[in-house]
């Protein structure tokens, strides 16, 4: 019983992190139809920026990583300005093709075998509760994705521009002959995206301090089977389904036997075809909605 709750409770933390990394894909995904597979790269960036940053002080680390984070996100919406007109199809093939131009160019700056870097690490220390050992990173990221997602979901409730992020992201077209300014929308969306990419980086660095080419790519691609599995139309079909593949993963990897174990990651990748095949909309999704082909 101790080692399902011990399961369970490092199940709640990598979810967290998968909600907020399937959260920021569904941002940009809702303004531009776009599924962006550089967005790992804005998470290797802002972790190489906490390991350029070792022995400034730790207040100035984060704003320098959320910042890096940001401005990498606005610049990919630059290079992306001119394809928003473009079929899904060119925009998907292009979002690769700058992933590994940029994982390239982080194999050519810092190598291969990847540095280790020191970000908050008295968050590993644990306590004890009810026999089950508890990270305080744990605690952290639970603390933290959930708050993000509130005020994530506020804003786009609440305030003028999640507003017209919502209205495009339900029809851009129509939003744009209603006075949505497109580009205003478009840049929040991946600003915002920046920010929460700089978040899972920092999360990440204090549970794998170390930081590789592929640091934010073996993130990001469980968060996009999340997302498609919970609803890649919807932000919080999505982002439950970010955090229902990160739980998972950590649950079922527990539980089964350890030679079994090895075949985790393609009985997840088979979740994906089962709902494409069955309910393409997504697990989470209800109601009717269009199902767009990418």
């Amino acid at each position: 019983m101790t080692d399902l709750l011990q399961s369970v409770a490092d199940g709640v933390a990598l979810g967290s992190l998968y909600a907020l990394a399937a959260l920021g894909i569904g941002l940009v995904f809702g303004v531009m139809r776009l599924v962006n597979f550089a967005y790992g790269e804005v998470i290797t960036a802002s972790a190489y920026t906490l390991l350029l940053t070792q022995g400034l002080p730790i207040v100035l680390r984060v704003l320098l990583a959320v910042a890096v984070a940001v401005a990498m996100s606005l610049a990919m919406e630059f290079v992306f300005r001119p394809l928003r007109v473009a079929t899904p199809a060119t925009m998907l093939v292009t979002t690769f093709a700058i992933s590994f131009m940029l994982q390239s160019v982080a194999v050519l700056v810092f190598g291969t075998r990847g540095e280790a870097m020191t970000f908050l690490t008295g968050l590993n220390s644990a306590f004890e509760l009810g026999g089950v050992r508890i990270r305080w990173i744990t605690v952290v990221a639970i603390v933290v994705a959930t708050t993000l997602l509130a005020a994530t979901a506020y804003l786009l409730d609440r305030t003028d521009i999640g507003l017209q992020m919502r209205a495009a992201a339900a029809d851009f077209q129509t939003a744009r002959l209603l006075g949505v300014r497109a580009t205003r929308v478009i840049v929040f969306a991946f600003a915002l995206s920046g920010v929460l990419a700089a978040v899972v980086a920092m999360m990440l660095a204090v549970q794998r301090p170390l930081a590789t080419p592929t640091f934010g790519f073996l993130v990001i691609i469980p968060a996009l089977v999340g997302v498609v599995v919970g609803g890649l139309d919807r932000l919080l079909p999505a982002t439950i389904g970010g955090f229902a593949i990160g739980f998972a993963t950590v649950v079922l990897g527990n539980l089964l036997p350890s030679d079994s174990r090895v075949f985790l990651n393609s009985a997840l990748f088979g979740l994906v075809i089962v709902v494409l095949l069955f309910k393409p909309s997504g697990l989470f999704v209800r109601g009717p909605v269009s199902v767009e082909r990418l």
